[in-house]
């Protein structure tokens, strides 16, 4: 995708995309310093919010706590379910783009109530109801978006909670424009033409991976952007069972595959289904695979963006108003004072 061309340029959402790399260089980590020592006060951390204010930028972080072997123990669930839980000894941050996330509204005015000492918000709007409550809030530099789904604003929830875990960890956070490059080359890169066309006549769009968020966040996208039914199918779990009821008409889209369980992929899913499997990846893979760059220990950001220029291009074939969903909405369950 490109702004050259009006059949991208008309639409918000791939102008939004596209803002993401200067959001990448803009990003200051020190942003999230203020936060530290009210979360050393605690035994670890707990991320929540909903949809792609969690998925994206709270998995992602997990994941990178225990590749490096959690020295702060980091939680992620929905902020419903949070509320069967006790958080006496961690501390929550609650991640809202409209501030008004009623699930997350919900918990925090029960963490306030119960005295708890260390709640923060991550929200791209000030004077919001999470704002009110938080004991203290960083609003993102973002900026508005006019499209439904979220794209600029999940990578930079992303880059908050990563670099608010390397000063909880004591590193630093060096080579954000070297990040922003290879995004914009991840958006903008060609996507064959042959594969955008089995994806939009695609009956089915699985994503499979790593649970980092990247490829579950996909999943939410392709619902929001393509209008096509999607599943996320973690790890190797579309080679445990679900071939069952796999059509030859379906696609998996797998993110950075396990090198190790390629064969089984092509075994079950290509050979046994007949199915078209496609790979995003920095390597070249054993399915058809498009090809970005290798973005080392931010690898998951430059993962996401190419996956939203395959939904762009997914998108623009099938002729969607990229920009309305016909139901989705953007506050997905707003609080409104009750």
């Amino acid at each position: 995708m490109n702004l050259n061309e009006k059949k991208y340029s008309q639409y918000a959402l791939v102008r939004e995309m596209l803002e993401t790399s200067d959001v990448i260089r803009k990003f200051d980590p020190a942003a999230s310093e203020r936060f530290v020592q009210p979360i050393r006060s605690k035994k670890g951390l707990f991320l929540t919010g909903e949809g792609s204010s969690r998925i994206f930028p709270a998995k992602r972080t997990l994941t990178a706590s225990l590749q490096e072997g959690v020295p702060v123990p980091i939680f992620t669930e929905g902020a419903t379910q949070a509320l069967e839980y006790k958080f006496d000894d961690l501390a929550v941050f609650g991640a809202s783009n409209s501030g008004k996330t009623k699930e997350v509204v919900r918990l925090f005015k029960h963490l306030k109530e119960s005295g708890h000492t260390a709640f923060f918000g991550l929200t791209a709007n000030s004077g919001t109801p999470l704002q009110d409550l938080a004991l203290d809030t960083h609003v993102l530099g973002c900026g508005k978006e006019d499209a439904v789904a979220a794209t600029k604003s999940v990578i930079e929830q992303g880059l908050f909670y990563d670099s608010l875990y390397r000063h909880l960890t004591g590193k630093k956070m060096p080579g954000l424009d070297e990040l922003a490059d290879k995004v914009e080359e991840a958006m903008t890169l060609r996507v064959d033409s042959s594969l955008v066309e089995k994806m939009k006549n695609a009956g089915m769009i699985y994503f499979a991976g790593r649970n980092t968020g990247v490829a579950e966040e996909l999943t939410l996208k392709t619902n929001e952007i393509t209008r096509k039914k999607s599943d996320y199918l973690e790890g190797t779990y579309a080679a445990h069972g679900i071939e069952e009821v796999m059509n030859p008409d379906e696609v998996v889209i797998v993110v950075d595959p396990f090198e190790s369980e390629e064969e089984k992929f092509q075994e079950v899913l290509v050979k046994g289904v007949g199915m078209t499997v496609v790979a995003i990846s920095h390597r070249q893979t054993s399915f058809p695979t498009i090809l970005i760059p290798d973005g080392g220990a931010y690898k998951d950001y430059v993962e996401l963006a190419a996956g939203w220029n395959v939904l762009v291009e997914i998108g623009i074939a099938l002729g969607i108003n990229l920009d309305k969903p016909e139901r989705a909405r953007k506050v997905g369950n707003e609080y409104t004072g009750d």
